[in-house]
């Protein structure tokens, strides 16, 4: 794609991925210039922006359902190239009220080809490209030996929110192969870093553990997913934009598949030692077993499964290795272990971000999830 230098919207840009993809962009091409169009809904958080360079951010408060104003910022900005992060994403959520996820995924990825079309296609013909960013889950579930998953593999998913991005991906590939719009689409791994959300795994986990709050496994804890750090996947994204094939599919996995009691292992060794190297996180977060010189894993609760639970996903890099030179730099092993320490330690010292975004309507909506489990 010839676009040397992008003027890039990005939609759900203050969200967990979003947020890490803007800041990472914005530092690694000096002269991008990025749009950020964002409802703010529950997942949605201003703070994750704060400290990016506002003359070249602009911050658009909105919905991707509203095509006209899509529209406006393609024109407005120049804007050749759209990156489509925006979206519901939680499993559990998805469960409990399936609607909005049919709106958001489904119905607002829609909005946006729309706009693309019309924009880059009708009325300012020329280069331009559609990135949308999906999942693992839309393959459903493997067999603990099965190989990994590939771009070839069924699309068979089981829960709404995997239905509704399998949903949205068949869109997208829609719009290139009818109307030619020059699109791509990365399917990802579970991701974690900087910035997420705490009703995720990782984070849940880690602001229990200093919460003196219980660490809820469902079912056995042995279910297996692929780990993959946030800033490996920005980089994914970034190559795919750049040089993937228009009309491709791309898997982008970090090559590290773990048991979700094993990400809760190393959250509590980690918190654990911390604790031991420095005593003023006993003041900090008094309610924390290590706190007391006691370990974090006696908070750990197996919960009853969710419906329709995927046992594994795991995804083959082969072609994102081949086609894009993507590697993950946290790839199992020494890697991992030091880039998720340092995941922990982020949520350790910045208690202040997480507070803001726990919030009461958060917190009703975890008290009902976990509600008689």
């Amino acid at each position: 794609m010839s676009l040397p230098h992008l003027h890039l919207l990005v939609t759900g840009g203050a969200g967990f991925i979003g947020a890490n993809f803007a800041r990472a962009f914005l530092t690694n091409d000096p002269a991008t210039r990025v749009v950020i169009l964002d409802a703010l809904t529950y997942a949605g958080n201003l703070a994750n922006l704060e400290g990016i360079d506002e003359d070249r951010c602009v911050f658009v408060r909105g919905d991707i359902r509203d095509t006209p104003l899509v529209c406006d910022l393609l024109r407005q900005h120049s804007i050749r190239a759209l990156v489509h992060f925006a979206a519901e994403s939680h499993v559990d959520r998805s469960i409990l009220g399936p609607d909005l996820f049919v709106e958001t995924n489904i119905v607002g990825t829609h909005s946006l080809l729309k706009a693309a079309r019309l924009v880059w296609l009708e009325e300012q013909p020329g280069a331009h490209r559609f990135h949308h960013v999906s999942t693992d889950e839309v393959y459903g579930s493997l067999e603990l030996r099965a190989p990994a998953f590939s771009e070839s593999s069924p699309v068979r998913p089981n829960s709404p929110y995997a239905a509704s991005k399998a949903a949205s991906d068949h869109l997208v590939r829609a719009y290139h192969e009818t109307f030619g719009l020059d699109a791509v689409i990365t399917n990802c791994s579970n991701n974690y870093g900087p910035y997420q959300l705490p009703e995720k795994l990782v984070p849940l986990l880690i602001v229990n553990c200093l919460l003196g709050e219980r660490l809820p496994l469902y079912g056995d804890g042995l279910h297996v997913r692929d780990w993959l750090h946030v800033q490996d996947h920005c980089q994914a994204i970034a190559l795919a934009m750049r040089v993937g094939v228009a009309g491709e599919t791309y898997n982008i996995g970090g090559e590290n598949e773990r048991t979700s009691l094993e990400i809760l292992r190393l959250i509590v060794s980690e918190i654990d030692h911390a604790f031991e190297r420095d005593p003023s996180l006993s003041e900090k977060y008094p309610h924390c077993p290590a706190a007391t010189g006691k370990s974090c894993a006696e908070l750990v609760a197996f919960v009853r499964d969710r419906p329709g639970a995927d046992r594994r996903y795991a995804l083959d890099i082969s072609k994102a290795r081949r086609e894009l030179g993507y590697a993950p730099r946290a790839a199992a092993g020494p890697a991992f272990e030091s880039a998720f320490r340092g995941t922990v330690r982020w949520y350790i010292e910045h208690d202040a971000w997480w507070k803001s975004v726990m919030d009461g309507q958060y917190r009703e909506w975890v008290a009902l999830n976990y509600k008689n489990r």
